[in-house]
């Protein structure tokens, strides 16, 4: 796994931005990059140690994830209700890691869809 190719993959999806906001709670966490839609993060990495991608999920789909691979960590911001760790380098392929950064895009955006706040939110300015 690249990190540009990452990088740029999760920006192809529509309407994505990225910031490094986590800096301002812990030192630790300055190289901490996310990746966000209609405001809201969907996936992170760590730009210092890009070993794993955080991403938003479903709890069903964190259950069978865990349940059909070993190469799973704790998130970062350990709500593990929510998030999964896939770790690069075991027995995910990556291109099953780009199916649920994608899958991770799709809940956030699908989220803020529903909630009629997808054009005030996550339109595009005008140039």
């Amino acid at each position: 796994m690249n990190i540009e190719v990452f990088r740029k993959y999760c920006l192809s999806l529509g309407n994505v931005s990225e910031k490094m906001p986590f800096g301002k709670f812990a030192a630790r966490y300055d190289s901490i990059l996310a990746f966000y839609v209609c405001g809201h993060m969907f996936c992170f990495i760590d730009i210092d140690n890009f070993t794993f991608v955080n991403v938003k999920s479903t709890p069903d789909e964190i259950e069978d994830i865990k349940e059909r691979h070993v190469s799973i960590g704790t998130p970062i911001n350990q709500s593990l209700k929510h998030w999964l760790q896939l770790n690069f380098n075991g027995d995910i392929p990556d291109t099953d890691i780009y199916t649920w950064v994608q899958r991770a895009f799709e809940i956030v955006r699908d989220k803020y869809t529903k909630q009629n706040t997808y054009k005030k939110v996550c339109s595009k300015p005008a140039l």
